[in-house]
């Protein structure tokens, strides 16, 4: 049965969180600012990144903080690119050394402007990172380049995400440039490669019903995915797609206990779970 409800007006108790530094946060947030470093916690405008950056933690954005698409969710600027940057990958090494990361998260923006989508910076990226911090993992999540995937996955990241974001029926409305097929495709490709944990996530209250997310995590299993995130979405301005429902956390519960009986061997699943939240102790546990 659907659990929709009418368009939520206010956050519930469950979304508040009081926000707490310590002394890691304004390091992270100086360390980044001097190596000249996007992070997708500042951009999208995250509600773990005070905790993430109070833990030491970060998932950079790469390909700089302007993407080619308009996706009606996202809160990162929208327009023509700046060139790649060629000193980028050496400052995200030197951020993942001096942060002394176990796990690091690249992220970036959609780069439809480039000929290969930005798959050969991910790759640089991943093996300067590598090269200083050998004793890390790296989790990428990247556009939907599905021609260009092998390129990424030649230079060895031990965790592979792509965000399916949304059921089918609403990808036309939340990401009109981006395609379900394609989406599943990319994913697909990664796990049929091998070597690499595969990853995605949904974020829910964009008007999706139960039934659809059922069918969307037997279409992500069906492609390879094993580790799985759920999240409740939150428009980031009013200009932005509404939340039509807010998901309580044990609706989130008895999802993610949907999602291992299904076959999932790692999920995270919460009303402030974001794709890179805790990504390590995803990858780790697998539970």
């Amino acid at each position: 049965m659907s659990m929709l409800k009418p368009k939520a007006q206010r956050l519930p108790q469950w979304m508040r969180r009081p926000i707490a530094t310590d002394q890691n946060y304004p390091d992270v947030s100086k360390l980044l600012e001097s190596l000249q470093l996007n992070t997708v916690c500042a951009s999208a405008k995250c509600p773990n990144r005070h905790e993430c950056w109070n833990r030491g933690t970060a998932t950079v954005m790469i390909l700089g903080n302007t993407c080619t698409r308009n996706c009606r969710f996202c809160n990162v600027n929208t327009g023509k690119p700046e060139p790649i940057d060629p000193g980028e990958p050496a400052r995200v090494a030197e951020a993942a050394k001096k942060l002394n990361l176990k796990h690091i998260v690249i992220t970036s923006v959609t780069r439809d402007d480039l000929p290969d989508g930005g798959a050969g910076a991910f790759a640089t990226t991943i093996r300067a990172v590598k090269a200083a911090m050998p004793e890390a993992s790296v989790e990428v999540l990247t556009p939907d380049f599905v021609e260009h995937l092998d390129i990424v996955l030649d230079a060895g990241p031990e965790v592979f995400n792509h965000n399916l974001e949304t059921v089918k029926r609403l990808q036309a409305v939340i990401r009109p440039q981006a395609s379900y097929e394609k989406s599943l495709a990319t994913l697909r490709k990664a796990a049929e490669r091998g070597g690499v944990q595969v990853k995605s996530g949904l974020m829910l209250g964009l008007g999706e019903t139960d039934e659809e997310i059922f069918q969307t995590l037997e279409d992500l299993h069906a492609a390879g995915v094993r580790l799985l995130t759920l999240g409740q979405y939150l428009a980031p301005t009013r200009d932005h797609h509404p939340v039509e429902r807010y998901v309580s956390p044990e609706h989130f519960d008895a999802l993610a206990e949907k999602a291992r009986t299904m076959g999932f061997e790692g999920v995270a699943a919460g009303p402030l779970v974001r794709s890179s939240y805790r990504a390590d102790e995803l990858a780790r546990n697998r539970e």
